[in-house]
């Protein structure tokens, strides 16, 4: 799965993190750039998941790469630039689109 990256300036063991849940860095954003914050830009090509570091994005940018996630139908994933918090956030985000998948027919679905 190819994952854009927004935030951060460097993703220091990020990389490894997302390699154990199979997921390649197709392309990273730092933010910082006033570009980021306009509207309508698309997401880079190939792209099936994006990731937000919250704690080094505005508001703007946020808002950008979320409705560019939900306006092309790509998965979401906002958290803390930190390993745990990463590890904890892709768990549950995959977990609910295996179990979107499985229509209803697991106990994950009935918690």
């Amino acid at each position: 799965m190819n994952a854009l990256i927004v935030g951060a300036d460097r993703l220091g063991n990020i990389p490894d993190v997302l390699a154990g849940f199979g997921i390649r860095i197709a392309a990273h954003v730092s933010g910082r750039d006033s570009a980021h914050q306009r509207r309508s830009a698309p997401l880079p090509a190939g792209i099936q998941m994006v990731i937000l570091f919250t704690d080094f994005l505005g508001h703007n940018v946020m808002q950008r790469f979320r409705e560019a996630a939900s306006r092309e139908g790509v998965m979401l994933v906002c958290c803390r630039r930190s390993v745990c918090a990463l590890q904890q956030a892709l768990g549950r985000r995959i977990e609910q689109a295996d179990c979107e998948g499985c229509r209803g027919g697991c106990a994950t679905r009935r918690k």
